[in-house]
């Protein structure tokens, strides 16, 4: 992957908070990144291997929650920028507190995925643990980020002023693949609060995602209501999913991942 420096930005804010968070990194002797591949941790872990090459490391946490194919996108990205890295593997649904999925299931999730990624970066001498949690994530309801503070995350991109406008900007200026990559979240977000998880639920989330992606909606999410799916994707692609033809194709491969009944969202991916 092509990552051109901070020369290539020429003025502006984005590369006056470029410079702030290098010169905040930099002051780190050793750090570990927890790493999704996503628009956020990839730039952060771009910028971690320009300040601090020789002790670094990208953690990526697999478990049930996250489709495969992102983990291998992960691994790709993180081979791309010729960044150390390692895959711990997680079962997430043997956490109780997890699978009940109350509001908190986010903390939850996280306290135990973070708490992995710290005991292997303590076992391997790193002393920093960093996430990419940006200024925007500050104001939502977002209770995995309590875990990551209480297991002492930094999370530089926020402390530095970045939101996710900036970080796809400064992202593309940079050459980062991955600017314009859509926003992801776990698997379990597909189903409602209080509904309890388990695997047969998360394969057909994913398998109904995998095949709207492959129909050519990039953004897009299956939301999981029992025997129902409600669909959402971008809202400038909701012309293209209500076409006869389309409708037609979906209705039909979603009873079979028992979906009886299929509805699009008509406010869209949000």
């Amino acid at each position: 992957m092509r990552f051109t420096g901070i020369k290539s930005l020429g003025k502006g804010a984005g590369k006056k908070k470029l410079r702030n968070l290098e010169k905040r990194l930099t002051k780190l002797s050793s750090f570990a990144v927890a790493f999704s591949g996503g628009v956020d941790s990839t730039f952060l872990l771009a910028v971690a291997k320009r300040v601090n090459p020789k002790r670094l490391l990208a953690i990526i946490v697999s478990s049930q929650f996250v489709p495969e194919r992102e983990i291998a996108d992960a691994k790709r990205l993180a081979a791309d920028l010729a960044v150390p890295h390692i895959c711990l593997e997680v079962d997430i649904l043997e956490n109780e507190a997890v699978v009940r999925n109350t509001r908190q299931r986010c903390y939850h999730c996280k306290r135990q995925m973070f708490s992995l990624i710290k005991q292997t970066a303590e076992k391997r001498g790193l002393k920093s643990l960093l996430h990419g949690v940006n200024l925007d994530d500050l104001a939502e309801f977002r209770p995995g980020l309590r875990a990551a503070e209480e297991l002492g995350f930094l999370s530089p991109l926020a402390d530095e002023g970045f939101t996710k406008a900036d970080i796809r900007q400064v992202s593309r200026q940079l050459g980062l693949e991955t600017w314009d990559k859509p926003s992801q979240s776990c698997l379990a977000t597909r189903i409602p609060h209080d509904v309890r998880i388990n695997r047969d639920d998360l394969v057909r989330v994913d398998t109904a995602e995998v095949f709207l992606q492959d129909l050519g909606f990039d953004k897009v999410r299956v939301r999981y209501h029992g025997t129902s799916a409600r669909i959402e994707v971008d809202p400038g692609r909701i012309d293209r999913i209500l076409t006869p033809a389309i409708r037609q194709e979906i209705s039909e491969k979603f009873q079979t991942l028992g979906f009886a009944h299929t509805s699009i969202d008509l406010d869209g991916y949000r």
